[in-house]
């Protein structure tokens, strides 16, 4: 009797295996949904300030920050780093507030202030409550426009400084890093990542001042709002804070000329077990026809974990746990580039693989089905990152930055659905030619030299 209970359960189980299966099976992955931007209101004061205000989300919270139109930029040769320690400086105290007194003002609007520099461009602001999206508009205008540079705050922010110039020097990505920006753009403020020591230690409060008063002003800046606040309250506190900061002079306008050609630039990393490898092109910048198509190019490439190259040297291979590639915007201008850290003993054949799938990519159309995948990851990719408060922002900020039309956010995941495979293999041919890449490599040189000889001129 036991037996025959047994055998009826386990013919039970395996008639109901399939079932099983298919319930757990998931479902395929759909496109993703149509992204909106609510329509935002825009204004500018008589001074040449922008002012972006968009009601966005149910919570109780507004984000407030102004970008400004400096940094990397507008640093000389021997400025490097120099635009950073003014952003460093910028929230140690205005001629009214102390440090202390900023960071206690932010806390009681239930967030705090933050200053990031970037190539192009130095933001300011922050996530507050609702109620007091006006007062840390007061707040962001006294800290740009009335800093104090306090000479006793000097060497505790050169010495923060020093020990992060310290640290990124012994980090391979980031020297081989260094190496690629210099290659790529020889002579100008895009190509240079790092200073001396002797360059830091060398910048004093007048430096900063300096930099502060030549790049800081209205022509320069435009204040966003996102999230729940009262309209009419911010518009007025806008107006008030900024309205009389003087015009200052208009964004520098100063277009890089990328190089290009293959090469290998070795950086000897003696007894390294890995060699990080960067190599990529110049490429168009955002204003292009093609950038969108350039986009879901490198997702499917190199750019996502279900991309060809991460496949094939990692999956595949086993050469290297986290490959990536990306293209880089800065304004009006961009370049694609593939980032990974290979065993030593295949950096050869990690090489001779990426430029096999760039080689395919420029001359087989992916298939459809492939290609549905990326889109679907990109455009989801998209909706995540911008279905945010800061999202927005970044979003609107770059398409002011690139003078992009006003619908391209709205536009976005419809025009990655419409790229064909055609086009992803035509965008391949005309925009990544890897047979002109720059290629670095920082590695143990006595184990890759010969490996990387094949690949290019080494220099």
């Amino acid at each position: 009797m036991r037996k025959t209970i047994q055998t009826a359960l386990t013919l039970l189980a395996l008639s109901a295996a399939p079932l099983l299966a298919q319930k757990q099976a998931p479902p395929e992955p759909g496109p993703a949904p149509d992204f909106h931007v609510p329509p935002p209101k825009k204004f500018t004061l008589p001074n040449g300030m922008g002012v972006t205000l968009v009601p966005y989300g149910i919570v109780p919270k507004a984000t407030v920050r102004l970008g400004v139109r400096t940094g990397h930029i507008d640093q000389k040769a021997d400025q490097v780093w120099l635009s950073d320690l003014t952003g460093d400086y910028l929230s140690q105290g205005t001629a009214t507030k102390s440090a202390t007194e900023i960071a206690e003002a932010a806390a009681r609007m239930g967030g705090e202030l933050d200053v990031t520099v970037g190539a192009d461009r130095t933001d300011v602001g922050g996530d507050v409550l609702s109620e007091f999206a006006p007062e840390m508009t007061r707040l962001i205008a006294d800290v740009v426009r009335n800093p104090k540079f306090p000479e006793g705050e000097l060497a505790r922010l050169k010495g923060d400084r020093l020990r992060q110039l310290a640290l990124a020097k012994t980090q391979p990505r980031s020297i081989a890093q260094e190496k690629f920006l210099a290659v790529l753009y020889p002579d100008h403020p895009y190509g240079r990542l790092f200073p001396t020591s002797e360059m830091l230690q060398g910048y004093t409060v007048e430096s900063v001042r300096g930099f502060h008063a030549a790049n800081f002003g209205a022509a320069r800046s435009r204040l966003y709002v996102v999230g729940q606040f009262d309209e009419k309250a911010v518009e007025a506190a806008v107006r008030a804070a900024f309205g009389d900061w003087k015009r200052g002079t208009d964004p520098t306008q100063n277009p890089p000329k990328p190089a290009s050609g293959r090469a290998v630039y070795l950086i000897d990393r003696p007894a390294a077990v890995q060699s990080t490898i960067i190599l990529g092109v110049p490429t168009i910048d955002p204003t292009s026809p093609d950038w969108v198509p350039l986009q879901v190019t490198n997702a499917l490439l190199g750019g996502s974990f279900a991309s060809r190259i991460t496949s094939n040297i990692r999956e595949q291979k086993g050469y290297t746990y986290s490959p990536v590639s990306q293209v880089n915007a800065s304004n009006h201008d961009a370049y694609w580039a593939e980032i990974a850290d290979v065993t030593t003993n295949v950096t050869g054949p990690a090489l001779k693989e990426i430029f096999a799938e760039i080689d395919r990519l420029s001359t087989e159309p992916p298939a459809s089905k492939e290609l549905k995948g990326i889109q679907n990851y990109l455009g989801g990719t998209f909706v995540l990152q911008n279905s945010s408060r800061p999202g927005i922002i970044g979003g609107l900020s770059f398409v002011d930055l690139q003078g992009l039309p006003d619908d391209y956010l709205n536009r976005f995941v419809a025009r990655v659905n419409a790229v064909t495979p055609e086009v992803v293999r035509d965008t391949t041919q005309k925009h990544i030619p890897g047979k002109t890449a720059a290629i670095v490599v920082a590695g143990d040189r006595k184990v890759i030299e010969e490996q990387v000889k094949p690949f290019g001129e080494i220099r």
